[in-house]
């Protein structure tokens, strides 16, 4: 993360910002997301691209430590991507809307939380929602497999006021 006054890009933009099959592309998958801008869904593309790099460069390499590098990336991809990957081969098969689909304002429309990603956005940014009851504002937050049935509505905890706290003693 770094520190604060460092602040880095966490995406890496397209090398031809002005492609128009690349936009029309990335436009549908904004569009069928719910996604604010280009910039989130490239920075969910750079998280995929990281990941795949790193798959391949393991595929490819040979050697002992070679076999503890690929069951740590099998189990990092395991915790929000791939339920139970067997091999690299299931990570390089990864694409852009199988993280896409990860992202909890995907997973709360995909539970019937919400009725559109748009909805789903709003109410998540208003801290609506909560996993393992813990309240997340951030629509790009990436659900775990073991988190998915602990999504549902934030509720508000009770905070007595001090005139009360006497009267009940």
């Amino acid at each position: 993360m770094g520190a604060p006054k460092k602040r880095r890009k966490q995406f890496e933009a397209p090398k031809r910002l002005w492609d128009a099959a690349r936009i029309k592309e990335e436009r549908k998958l904004v569009d069928e997301y719910g996604l604010k801008n280009m910039r989130e869904l490239w920075r969910m593309k750079t998280i995929l691209r990281k990941i795949r790099r790193e798959a391949r460069r393991l595929q490819s390499a040979k050697g002992k430590k070679i076999e503890e590098r690929t069951q740590l990336l099998l189990n990092r991809v395991k915790s929000f991507l791939i339920a139970d990957p067997k091999s690299l081969d299931e990570v390089l098969a990864l694409d852009t809307r199988s993280i896409l689909e990860r992202r909890l304002q995907t997973r709360a429309v995909r539970m019937h939380l919400a009725t559109t990603m748009l909805q789903s956005r709003q109410f998540i940014a208003h801290g609506h929602f909560a996993v393992k009851d813990s309240r997340v504002t951030a629509p790009s937050y990436l659900v775990k497999f073991n988190e998915e049935n602990a999504i549902g509505w934030y509720k508000e905890p009770i905070v007595l006021k001090h005139e009360e706290v006497k009267v009940a003693n």
